[in-house]
């Protein structure tokens, strides 16, 4: 059964540092890529970034590249989402998931129960 953990969120200043993570049931990484998605509340889920299940491709939405890192761990079954640079506008509700080959809220195998992410001084 697909599981996900998140972990890692919190209240940060802006310019600050987050790193995010994942904790999938064993062999999930190996069989599903794995997508980071935010949300805020009046607003749709959006898509933050994505990496396949070989772990060599990834992608990232348009205002978090350059700040944000998609990485995974086989061994801890893990994924991370490293965040520097933050800024205000990053707050949401941060939720990892198993996606198909299409990473997008509409093509998700399963979700994460969230992780809150608060940028504010």
């Amino acid at each position: 059964q697909l599981q996900l953990v998140e972990s890692g969120g919190g209240l940060v200043q802006p310019g600050g540092s987050l790193r995010l993570s994942c904790e999938a049931s064993e062999d999930t990484l190996d069989h599903y890529p794995i997508g980071w998605f935010r949300k805020v509340p009046g607003k749709e889920r959006e898509g933050v970034s994505c990496m396949d299940s070989s772990g060599h491709s990834t992608t990232y939405t348009a205002s978090v590249k350059g700040r944000f890192t998609i990485s995974k761990d086989n061994a801890r079954n893990t994924v991370y989402l490293q965040m520097v640079s933050l800024k205000p506008e990053d707050t949401a509700v941060y939720y990892c998931a198993a996606v198909s080959a299409i990473c997008d809220v509409d093509f998700v195998y399963a979700w994460g129960q969230g992780t809150q992410v608060t940028v504010s001084s």
